[in-house]
């Protein structure tokens, strides 16, 4: 494989999930990029339920999305040629090459995975010809060694691209030295030989406090510390559910937005434009005596229609949110959240389990369920629509749907108002989505909060309906805002990197 490998290529393992890998491998590839090389991200498989539709209607972790913009290239399934989106706890989706394949338990996926190595290998070998450098992200910890024998994301990947790996530790969590030393030594000597540097990430206070571990690590290991990362307040996007950004609980800003943060939340991106516009507070809710009087409530999607609205249910949020539903609060659903709003949810094939389930009863639709998934992008408009959320008429909007169900009125007399209308991908013909009623609204859009004009009509509803005008000017272009986020993250990791050592490793490689 030596010699068929052209482009140069670095990767990102950690010593547990959630070390920063995702955050690391966006600043390398912005650093590359402001240095004049072409970089792509690959991670080989990805488990998440954060996911994206690229131009060719294929699916993808958002991950490596992220690491795309941050590289100023177009987001390709060859990226992320593996996707596990979990369906419960004990299996996944297993979506390759952006199409689901089929649902597979753990146990079952463990056998077939060596089966996705041709996958891996052609996936690698695209970017491979189009770019210079490809920065590689792990999973997990290589020294997992009850997965060893079958991998196909850590050292399996770093030997297979002959890749020199940077090894992350997280100092937050405390015990970091333990983690680098105990990762290197639990790892085969041949796996030992390609780890090439050392990042101490997300430190907080003076970095002599560490003095002399940096240097007693080095000499326990053989391997060189590269850099100390300080713990930072970059905004960019989070992988899976141990995002922080999940924790925040408190409101910040005059408009207050409360989402419900579901056991299988999904696509919980489609929140961060919000987050990041100003005069606006989004919060997560997991209990019915979190939730207060919010001025917007939004039921993202979920991964399990069916089993989150049982939880719903059951913890009382459910019986919390109808309540403000009657109140007057406003509701807009997503996704899997716009199915939970209707009458019912049906699986008549099984797709979530089968069964029948009441929904919130607060829109006039109905869902039912299929067995194949809708994957696509969508260009449209809010329709004119009367109430609470009139104003938004007309708004452009944007985004691509993943979901395995449609939602249809209830009956001919109860067919509600839909919310939009939208192209999808590839079809000239302009579709109807979503429903409105009074103060609740829903749609299959994910990403519809990233327009820069949703978020400014909608911001100005929430001031107005309080009483207040909204802040002066439109909202900072979202595209724009993550641009700066980006470029601060490439300041930050030169300053806190040996950049010079790390294009040593490249420029090196592995023997």
């Amino acid at each position: 494989m030596k010699g068929e490998i052209m482009a140069k290529a670095i990767m990102i393992q950690g010593t547990m999930s959630n070390a920063g890998k995702s955050f690391l491998a966006a600043g390398l590839c912005r650093i590359l990029k402001q240095d004049g090389y072409r970089v792509a991200p690959f991670k080989s498989q990805n488990m998440a339920l954060n996911s994206f539709i690229t131009e060719d209607g294929l699916e993808m972790g958002r991950a490596q999305v992220m690491q795309a913009e941050a590289a100023g290239i177009r987001p390709d399934v060859c990226m992320n040629p593996i996707l596990l989106k979990p369906t419960t706890d004990v299996g996944s989706q297993v979506i390759v090459n952006g199409k689901p394949l089929s649902n597979m338990p753990a146990v079952k996926y463990f056998q077939f995975k060596k089966e996705l190595i041709p996958v891996i290998r052609e996936a690698y070998a695209k970017l491979d010809r189009e770019y210079d450098i490809i920065v590689i992200e792990g999973a997990g910890s290589p020294a997992e060694i009850n997965l060893k024998s079958v991998d196909i994301v850590n050292m399996g990947i770093a030997k297979m691209m002959r890749a020199p790996v940077l090894l992350v530790g997280d100092i937050d969590r405390g015990g970091v030295f333990a983690q680098l030393y105990g990762t290197v030594m639990l790892l085969e000597e041949e796996e030992r030989a390609l780890v090439k540097g050392l990042i101490i990430n997300k430190f907080r206070g003076d970095k002599r406090i560490l003095d002399p571990g940096p240097a007693m690590i080095e000499e326990l290991t053989g391997v060189t510390v590269v850099g100390v990362v300080p713990y930072c307040n970059v905004d960019i996007e989070d992988e899976d559910s141990l995002s922080e950004r999940l924790e925040k609980t408190s409101v910040t800003a005059f408009a207050d937005i409360a989402v419900i943060r579901l056991p299988r939340i999904s696509n919980f991106t489609d929140l961060n434009a919000l987050e990041a516009t100003q005069g606006v507070s989004v919060r997560y809710v997991r209990k019915a005596e979190e939730l207060g009087n919010p001025d917007l409530i939004i039921i993202p999607g979920t991964k399990s229609t069916i089993g989150d609205l049982k939880w719903l249910r059951q913890n009382g949020l459910e019986a919390a949110i109808q309540k403000r539903a009657a109140a007057g609060t406003l509701i807009f659903g997503i996704c899997g959240g716009y199915q939970m709003l209707g009458e019912t949810v049906e699986d008549p094939e099984g797709a979530e389990g089968g069964g029948n389930i009441r929904g919130m009863g607060l829109l006039p639709v109905r869902t039912v369920f299929a067995q194949e998934k809708l994957r696509t992008r969508v260009h449209g408009r809010i329709l004119p629509v009367s109430g609470c959320y009139a104003k938004l008429a007309g708004t452009e909007i944007f985004g691509y749907e993943i979901h395995m169900g449609s939602s249809m009125p209830v009956s001919k007399a109860e067919e509600g108002t839909p919310l939009l209308e939208a192209a999808r991908m590839g079809e000239e013909a302009i579709r109807k989505d979503g429903c409105v009623k009074e103060n609740v609204c829903g749609c299959y859009i994910h990403g519809i909060f990233d327009s820069d004009e949703m978020r400014t009509v909608l911001r100005n509803l929430l001031y107005e309906r309080k009483g207040m005008k909204g802040p002066e000017g439109s909202v900072l272009s979202y595209a724009d805002y993550k641009e700066i986020q980006y470029d601060a993250l490439a300041d930050i990791l030169r300053a806190n990197l040996d950049m010079k050592q790390i294009y040593e490793i490249l420029k090196k490689g592995v023997d």
